[in-house]
């Protein structure tokens, strides 16, 4: 047996992965959409370290309350796309 085995995930946390996964994604979609290069690659990287650093949560709680943070800052992000065309 191999000892890199994952563990298996519960019906909830496997949606709250898939849920952060699809956010992880719309934020780089939106990103796209920024009109400068600089910028776009600053919020790369800060969306980057953001979603590493908090990697490590496995409390569901936590979890859904950094959805509902990276949520509101695609929101955020793109009310600011849409006044900057």
């Amino acid at each position: 047996m191999s000892k890199n085995l994952k563990p298996i995930l519960s019906l909830q946390q496997f949606i709250l992965k898939q849920e952060v996964k699809n956010l992880y994604r719309q934020i780089f979609r939106a990103i796209r959409e920024v009109p400068d290069k600089q910028y776009q690659d600053e919020l790369k990287d800060w969306t980057r370290r953001e979603f590493r650093q908090n990697s490590h949560h496995t409390d569901e709680i936590s979890i859904k309350m950094y959805l509902q943070y990276g949520q509101k800052c695609l929101r955020t992000l793109e009310n600011n796309i849409g006044l900057a065309k």
